[in-house]
């Protein structure tokens, strides 16, 4: 008998399983969001975690939240906000920095009331000390370090799970259960069909997913810098062998699918305070040859290293991804979403010794120019963040692993307002983005990165119910909050921790219904699911101001014509990923240096007269130096060439000013990129009156 297995003795009936109405398998922030709510609505739950920390990502580093528009937050996920803000209201929380002295940073709007102010910024362990509040409030079990038996461990009846079983033996028995992984591994377990990689454009009618060859967005390329980069030891001579984060493989065709998946990295945190601070360790396998092309991007004189130390409270940052050589371990975690626990161990080390070997690089290496070095020594590991793991964070940022393909699948077209979205369980807004997937050798002999995206959504956008369920027949009981059912671009935007939190209330809240009706979760009447939703304070739809970067063209001086009301001729691309611009967004040509692009911008002026004229566009390192314009006036046509890397900013927007002329009561301008030797951007043209 003691050769028997956990799983099998729970199927002759010799050993009780756990029984619950809702087992949560996950430790994100979602897991917890959905035992919160399975809770308030009456029901018992447990949260089965692999991870000895809950909250995932936001408790792991990721403390400068990516929200999009605030607007479209709601239900526990602006409550969790809330208490962020109730944490940092009081004195005892300004260890390392006065309250005053760190500012209005992140702060929300208050209500009408005066009550439910939010916090968006935050230091890891108050994040991680809210959702420990959480569980102890709602007293909600939790069991920590159980790693679900991928291989037999979810047990079925039909399409029904049953019971789930860890790799201690542990079983847990329930009528609802909820993934709440990163991975997607209840529910890649339970036979849910799911997809890993970018999908071809053609699968879903999409035009941003698959292979993005010739595709250049941000500035996470080797475009960004002054000087093409050599992926050669010897640069220039590919019989030297190629350096090491660089891919020798053919990158693909545009618009074409792989098995690739966006860029992973820590979101780490680091701190200025003397008294808080520990030095950049040394890893155990350093190499500095990993990080010859970073050296090489440093000495052309790039100097955005600390572009995206984005401050903290405490003198602490949050450190992302930003350039074409940075934290993103880009190329070395394609096996990670369906990889073994012990490979995925061997990925999440490895990636901790890139980036910590990155930081003792920069800090140490002698051939880094001596002003980044200099700085960066500045920084070190606070000893009062990840106490237990040598102060660097518990969470690697799964920015995408498996997704469901299921009941209904989200595409870029219905965040673009292409397709209308149905029964919506609650919002996302963020611009669509991926990070890079590959870094490759061009034609020409450079080095160049591959995969990142930035989109606008033109808006918040509705996600589908039908997107946190299976098809029919994969699984009657089980809900995917987090690695739930999009394409690779779409997830993109999804992807973000208030939408997680989002998502998981709604699963939680679906899944009770399901209960009470003896439904499956396919079978649960949206009617009822959305009043409860709304109820709870749920986003479901938005028609306010579609984007908190946008500068409403009402309130710029002058005659307006926003990109949108161009006349467009050509392939233009619409983004929002600039820090502002008018309107919802702005357009560009993808960079595609075919002279078939145009856009042709009519204003109606009050009267004739002199008028100046500005052409807004946010710049960038990428734009083209020569971007062809026409100004057509009384007196004929001025044609100019526009270089669109060095604008002049005012008004919370970047404009270029292209002079004064005499003009009709109707004026015109035309801007292509015949003969652009970069992407040509347009978010809008104004008529300013000249005063005699």
């Amino acid at each position: 008998m003691k050769f028997l297995t956990a799983s099998l003795l729970l199927s002759i009936g010799l050993v009780q399983a756990a029984e619950h109405d809702v087992v949560i398998y996950g430790g994100t922030c979602a897991a917890v969001t959905s035992a919160v709510q399975v809770k308030k609505m009456g029901k018992s739950v447990i949260i089965v975690s692999p991870d000895k920390h809950l909250g995932g990502l936001s408790s792991g580093g990721l403390g400068f939240t990516d929200t999009g528009n605030k607007a479209v937050i709601g239900g526990l996920a602006r409550d969790f906000y809330h208490r962020i803000y109730m944490h940092y209201d009081k004195d005892a929380s300004w260890v390392q920095q006065k309250k005053a002295e760190y500012g209005n940073k992140g702060q929300g709007t208050p209500a009408m009331d005066g009550e439910n102010r939010t916090m968006w910024i935050f230091e890891p362990h108050a994040a991680e000390q809210v959702f420990e509040d959480y569980i102890k409030e709602f007293g909600i079990e939790v069991v920590r370090d159980e790693w679900l038996d991928r291989a037999k461990g979810v047990k079925k009846e039909g399409d029904k799970i049953t019971a789930i079983t860890t790799l201690s033996g542990k079983t847990y028995a329930g009528k609802m259960f909820i993934d709440a992984t990163y991975e997607g591994d209840l529910m890649a377990a339970a036979g849910v069909d799911y997809h890993v990689g970018r999908e071809a454009n053609s699968v879903y009618g999409e035009e941003h997913n698959g292979i993005q060859v010739g595709v250049l967005h941000h500035r996470h390329h080797f475009g960004a810098v002054k000087e093409k980069i050599s992926p050669y030891k010897v640069p220039g001579d590919p019989k030297s062998g190629v350096l090491p984060r660089v891919s020798a493989e053919d990158p693909g065709v545009k618009g074409e699918g792989d098995k690739r998946v966006q860029a992973y990295c820590f979101r780490s945190c680091y701190t200025t305070d003397p008294s808080n601070r520990i030095p950049f360790p040394k890893p155990e396998g350093y190499d500095a040859s990993q990080y010859e092309i970073l050296l090489r991007v440093l000495n052309t004189g790039w100097g955005e290293f600390f572009e995206k130390f984005d401050p903290i409270p405490n003198h602490k940052t949050d450190t992302n991804n930003h350039g074409p050589f940075s934290f993103d371990n880009i190329g070395m975690n394609y096996d990670y979403p369906e990889a073994s626990y012990e490979r995925r161990r061997e990925i999440i080390a490895e990636h901790r010794t890139y980036q910590q070997g990155l930081l003792w690089f920069v800090a140490n290496d002698p051939r880094v120019p001596k002003k980044v070095q200099e700085e960066l020594n500045k920084w070190g590991l606070p000893k009062d963040e990840f106490t237990d793991n040598g102060n660097w964070s518990h969470q690697l940022y799964i920015r995408e692993a498996r997704r469901m393909i299921g009941y209904y699948v989200m595409t870029e077209n219905e965040l673009r307002k292409k397709k209308p979205t149905p029964e919506s369980v609650g919002m996302g807004s963020y611009t669509i983005d991926s990070h890079n997937v590959q870094r490759y050798i061009t034609p020409e002999g450079y080095v160049q990165n591959e995969g990142d995206i930035g989109v606008s959504t033109n808006g918040p956008y509705e996600i589908a119910y039908g997107s946190l369920v299976p098809k029919k027949g994969q699984g009657s009981n089980l809900l995917v909050p987090v690695a739930m059912s999009a394409t690779h671009i779409a997830y993109g935007s999804i992807r973000m921790e208030p939408v997680f939190m989002i998502l998981g209330q709604s699963a939680a809240t679906a899944a009770v219904f399901a209960i009470d009706d003896n439904l499956s979760v396919q079978q649960v009447p949206y009617v009822k699911l959305r009043e409860q939703l709304l109820k709870d304070g749920q986003v479901l739809e938005y028609s306010g101001p579609k984007s908190s970067r946008g500068v409403d063209a009402k309130t710029i001086k002058g005659i307006v014509v926003d990109d949108s009301e161009a006349k467009k001729t050509g392939h233009w691309q619409e983004s929002g990923a600039a820090k502002s611009f008018i309107g919802d967004g702005y357009s560009h040509d993808g960079n595609a240096k075919d002279g078939q692009a145009s856009a042709t911008f009519v204003a109606k002026l009050p009267k004739a007269g002199k008028y100046r004229v500005m052409l807004a566009a946010p710049p960038n390192s990428n734009r083209a130096s020569n971007a062809l314009t026409e100004v057509l006036h009384a007196g004929g046509v001025k044609r100019l060439k526009i270089n669109l890397k060095e604008p002049q900013a005012g008004e919370g927007v970047f404009w270029f000013d292209l002079g004064e002329y005499e003009f009709e009561p109707e004026a015109s301008l035309i801007i292509s990129n015949t003969g652009a030797d970069g992407y040509v951007v347009v978010d809008g043209v104004r008529w300013l009156p000249v005063e005699e």
